[in-house]
């Protein structure tokens, strides 16, 4: 995410992740009213049985936690926040803090008690990122591990003024996990969590801007944060802050576009792009910062051209070699090749499959985004226990279709990919519209499979 910084503040996740419903998921759509739509990756050959309808619709309202992260109603926000300028929202306008996602105890727990390795810690002091040997040792006997942190030296940077950053939350903290998982889906688009822990009277980093969006929840203490418009509007992942750093120094100096003073249960949306930088007051202060990692229409049309180019190595006409003796240097030697090239590309683009393109981008969206975790000892107990009545449930976030592929018929999902029966088809259908069945519905063998594949679980 982002935070006040003299350097990126987030780790970039991978490509972004498609959120879907709790049971399944499908193709992601264009984003609450923005230019929001991405990546896909080349096409299939094979038909697969697309999500249905109901499986695409938005979660539950009893599951939505997008409300509690802004003060104004989804249309509003999707309309004239999103992607487009920042909203803050005051905690008497919330519906509930965000204590129990994390606090000082939970803070201390991690650093102390539970094996972190770097980079899930970073340390930044000044404006700049310590060296991890500044906050790590080793792991003493049984824990031949150099990097672990180490809670003693945490406890003399911290108090000499060290800001604590707290990376990836959405995969070692459940209750952050949790939330993120349930508003990726919402989103659809990828999430990721930090943490920034910062002493009193102390600004971690100087004035930049993210190359995504985040929403920053304030958990403990105050922080003042000033906001400046945009350097570059909505940058991409290569167009960092730091390649424009003296436009946004030059910006910083403006008067802000927004100055405010964020206490426990506030929260900040900011779009990527707009500068932002920190500073707490009075005491210890901690922010969470939800980071949302967009689909974009550039990188939909990166994919397109991806596949355009190298259709063309199926063309004997773009494999031949240039002249002998051509001069590529030479505009005028090389300009019928090009006029070659860019009418076969046209004609590669106008070809694109838009259904094979979103059995990719399917495949892009499992890649990107994890399912609800599943415990594997408890897996193997229901498998060799489950009855007729047992509740089966698909695993939530797990995404999963049908395929048929040269007469093969497979059960595709971030779990991984099953063979199935066709007589399977029927009762795996039912599940994946529903999101439940009873190990009767599916059949004993086919339920036991699936559970020790991770598709579903036992209720």
């Amino acid at each position: 995410m982002a935070e006040p910084m003299a350097e990126p503040t987030e780790e970039p996740m991978a490509e972004p992740t498609v959120a879907l419903r709790v049971q399944q998921t499908a193709v992601p759509r264009a984003p609450l009213a923005s230019k929001t739509e991405e990546p896909m990756g080349a096409p299939m050959a094979e038909q697969t049985e697309e999500p249905t309808a109901e499986q695409m619709a938005a979660p539950l309202a009893e599951d939505s936690v997008l409300p509690r992260l802004i003060a104004v109603d989804r249309d509003l926000f999707a309309d004239q926040y999103w992607g487009q300028r920042p909203l803050l929202s005051p905690a008497a306008d919330l519906p509930a803090g965000f204590t129990e996602l994390l606090s000082a105890d939970a803070i201390d727990e991690l650093v102390s008690q539970r094996g972190l390795r770097t980079p899930f810690l970073r340390v930044a002091q000044n404006g700049t990122t310590l060296a991890d040997k500044a906050f790590t040792s080793p792991g003493g006997v049984g824990a031949g591990i150099a990097d672990q942190v180490s809670d003693d030296k945490l406890v003399r940077l911290f108090a000499d003024g060290s800001t604590l950053v707290l990376q990836a939350l959405h995969r070692v903290w459940p209750p952050i996990l949790e939330f993120c998982q349930q508003l990726a889906t919402e989103l659809r688009h990828p999430v990721q969590a930090n943490a920034y822990v910062t002493p009193p009277q102390n600004q971690g980093f100087s004035a930049h801007y993210d190359v995504h969006d985040v929403f920053v929840l304030q958990i403990e203490g105050e922080k003042r944060w000033r906001i400046h418009p945009p350097v570059l509007e909505s940058p991409l992942r290569d167009q960092p802050w730091n390649d424009r750093k003296a436009a946004v120094e030059k910006r910083a100096q403006e008067p802000p576009l927004i100055e405010a003073l964020l206490r426990p249960g506030d929260c900040l949306y900011l779009p990527r792009g707009y500068l932002h930088a920190a500073t707490a007051l009075g005491g210890v202060s901690t922010h969470l910062t939800l980071g949302v990692h967009v689909w974009t229409r550039f990188a939909l049309a990166e994919r397109v051209m991806d596949q355009a180019v190298r259709s063309l190595a199926n063309d004997p006409a773009m494999r031949a070699s240039l002249p002998l003796g051509v001069d590529a240097a030479d505009p005028s030697e090389v300009r019928q090749d090009l006029e070659l090239i860019i009418a076969a590309l046209v004609d590669a683009v106008e070809r694109t499959d838009l259904d094979q393109f979103s059995t990719s981008l399917l495949q892009d969206a499992r890649r990107n985004q994890r399912a609800a975790p599943v415990g594997p000892l408890r897996q193997l107990r229901d498998a060799e226990t489950i009855t007729d009545d047992s509740a089966i449930v698909l695993r939530r976030h797990v995404i999963a279709s049908i395929d048929h592929t040269r007469g093969v018929t497979v059960v595709r999902s971030r779990a991984g990919d099953i063979a199935v029966a066709e007589s399977d088809v029927a009762p795996l259908k039912a599940l994946l519209n529903s999101g439940t069945a009873t190990a009767a519905d599916l059949g004993l063998d086919l339920a036991r499979r699936l559970l020790l594949a991770g598709l579903v679980i036992v209720e």
